[in-house]
């Protein structure tokens, strides 16, 4: 698969609309042990970046423009503790991508580790601290070991999607140790962990983004 910027713009505003349509479910989640407002966050800098990135020539741009443009949007719309580490993950990802016009498979892969490695090691954060980082660890090294398989695109990212899912589930039976949910101890047990939460969304989206 080659995968030009009017594909990755494409992906901005599908990412835009999931993130408007799951607002209302991951400020619930946050309610509970956070500030009620990561759904707004997550909204509000992924409106931006889809908005920044459609505004980009497809013919003169490439995909590392597309992918640092969304980082400085993101951020500038974000000023909560998404917004540094999403910022960092897509600047990662423009990084792992840098000099290409297009993107194969592999590519592709490459930017999505970029992302999560780019989350982890932000928010200095790892698996088994209740943060999206459960969801994007996993999520990462099943694309690389569906890429390393030999697998296609889509079947690296839904594997991708699977092992976030699982990720996200159980930050449930987890005691928050990083964050504003830190300070509830055993509180926080039973509730999924709303970074986790929109990181799925994420995830999801981004594969979807190239199945057809």
């Amino acid at each position: 698969m080659q995968i030009e910027v009017v594909r990755l713009q494409d992906m901005f505003s599908a990412i835009a609309q999931a993130m408007a349509r799951e607002k209302e479910r991951l400020c619930e989640l946050d309610g509970v042990i956070g500030d009620a407002d990561h759904g707004i966050a997550m909204e509000l800098g992924f409106s931006a970046a889809a908005k920044a990135v459609a505004a980009l020539d497809p013919v003169s741009s490439d995909p590392t423009a597309v992918f640092n443009t969304a980082a400085k949007s993101f951020l500038s719309a974000v000023g909560a503790s998404s917004g540094p580490l999403y910022a960092t993950a897509l600047m990662r990802a423009g990084a792992a991508v840098k000099g290409k016009i297009s993107l194969t498979d592999n590519d592709m892969v490459d930017a999505f580790e970029a992302m999560a490695k780019g989350i982890q090691e932000r928010g200095k954060a790892e698996p088994g601290e209740k943060t999206m980082v459960d969801a994007w660890a996993p999520a990462a090294a099943a694309a690389r070991s569906a890429q390393l398989g030999g697998k296609p695109l889509v079947a690296c990212l839904k594997a991708a999607l699977d092992a976030a899912a699982s990720g996200a589930e159980a930050t449930k039976e987890m005691v928050a140790t990083k964050g504003r949910s830190s300070r509830l101890g055993d509180r926080v047990i039973g509730h999924m962990d709303p970074g986790a939460a929109s990181a799925v969304v994420l995830i999801d989206t981004i594969a979807h983004s190239f199945d057809a």
